[in-house]
């Protein structure tokens, strides 16, 4: 079996398709026929061994990074209670330990991991879905603002910022989205209600239209600081890189660290998921999709930065 993975860390290049023993579904597991792994932020810090030490406990190379993986469930292991069958497109975060991660031809997963894909989703578009909704969901869910409140979100352009100016939006917030000029377009397409340019001055941006400041902010641009001004007293920061605030905290500010491998096994959520992705609240982005052979381009462009819509590796 095909995975994608590194012996050696390093740079894009340190990626290279590797064999991988096959895996069978036990007891409360199904397995997938991956055909499709989203890139993700995550997976540039495997393949660059910022996580080396805990990458080595887990066991030998290969190392497998991917945390997205959408394809057909083929096998449902012995007393496993679900509602899938084999046949089912489905979709689902993956935790990568070891040579487990989603840039793999098969993997096997607890079953309340896995949920349907959203009908007329290709398997590219399914894959871009799990863990950044689950990310941006569980900002939400953390800041608990309310009906009529205000949202602001950095990076509203980005995947995770996409998905939290939608998720806000059906939440029935009033959502303010930063763009740098090129991206205006698309984050109002994303439903938010007000647009202020992207940069190092996004609180005053933000005060300029909200001058009484947000009820709650989603810091996808990780400008930390340069946001924070933004809020009102005791409003809501969210963090999706570990940032809990200044040393003192800042005018009441909750701070919430988005951690989004405690969502792991939230077959639920994914299904409300792919029910707002049906009714049309929630659109998956796909920049581009690359066989596993190249998988180390999407890497190199990812560096890049600056694109929207996520790059998928696909196993056909």
């Amino acid at each position: 079996m095909r995975g994608v993975g590194v012996i050696e860390f390093g740079g894009p290049e340190a990626l290279q398709v590797v064999d991988l023993p096959e895996v069978h579904a036990g007891a409360g597991e199904v397995r997938l026929r991956v055909h499709a792994a989203t890139v993700n932020p995550t997976d540039t810090f495997i393949r660059g061994g910022a996580r080396a030490d805990a990458l080595r406990e887990s066991g030998p190379p290969p190392y497998i990074p991917g945390m997205d993986a959408a394809g057909v469930v083929d096998e449902i292991g012995p007393d496993t209670e679900t509602n899938l069958q084999v046949g089912d497109a489905v979709m689902a975060m993956v935790i990568p330990r070891g040579s487990h991660g989603a840039y793999r031809e098969s993997i096997v997963l607890k079953a309340d991991a896995v949920s349907r894909a959203p009908a007329g989703a290709t398997h590219a578009e399914a894959s871009t879905l799990p863990m950044n909704a689950l990310t941006a969901r569980q900002s939400l869910d953390q800041m608990n603002l309310q009906p009529g409140q205000t949202l602001a979100v950095t990076g509203a352009a980005g995947c995770y910022g996409g998905y939290m100016v939608e998720m806000g939006k059906a939440d029935g917030l009033t959502v303010i989205g930063d763009a740098a000029e090129k991206d205006v377009q698309l984050v109002k397409d994303l439903g938010a209600d007000i647009v202020v340019p992207r940069g190092d001055d996004i609180a005053e941006q933000i005060r300029t239209v909200m001058p009484d400041g947000v009820d709650g902010l989603a810091d996808g641009a990780v400008q930390n600081e340069l946001a924070l001004g933004a809020i009102r007293d005791g409003g809501h920061y969210a963090s999706v890189r570990g940032w809990r605030g200044p040393d003192g905290g800042q005018r009441g500010i909750n701070f919430h660290v988005t951690m989004v491998f405690t969502y792991d096994r939230r077959a639920d959520l994914l299904d409300t998921l792919r029910r707002q992705v049906e009714d049309g609240q929630v659109t998956l982005r796909v920049n581009s999709t690359y066989p596993a052979e190249q998988a180390s381009e999407t890497h190199r462009l990812f560096k890049q930065g600056g694109h929207r819509g996520r790059f998928v590796i696909t196993f056909d």
